[in-house]
């Protein structure tokens, strides 16, 4: 996760590998990358591919979705 400490400097690669480990493959592919989170409510994550870098927002929501659920599973 140390990748993702400054949300504006994430490339859109290492962020599509990090939500690959935590949230497994995505279920659509293409210029988005859907990921089913374990939660109810709105289980996904969506991920858009806009250059290199990954959007800001996309990385912050990852990183709340990657909290909730280490605070799950402990």
């Amino acid at each position: 996760m140390d990748r993702l400490k400054n949300p504006n400097n994430v490339q859109f690669n290492d962020l599509l590998k990090i939500c690959i480990k935590y949230f497994g493959q995505p279920r659509i592919k293409g210029s988005h990358h859907i990921f089913k989170t374990p939660w109810e409510g709105d289980p996904r994550i969506n991920i858009q591919k806009g250059g290199k870098m990954a959007k800001p927002y996309q990385v912050k929501i990852v990183i709340k979705a990657i909290k909730k659920l280490e605070e799950n599973n402990e």
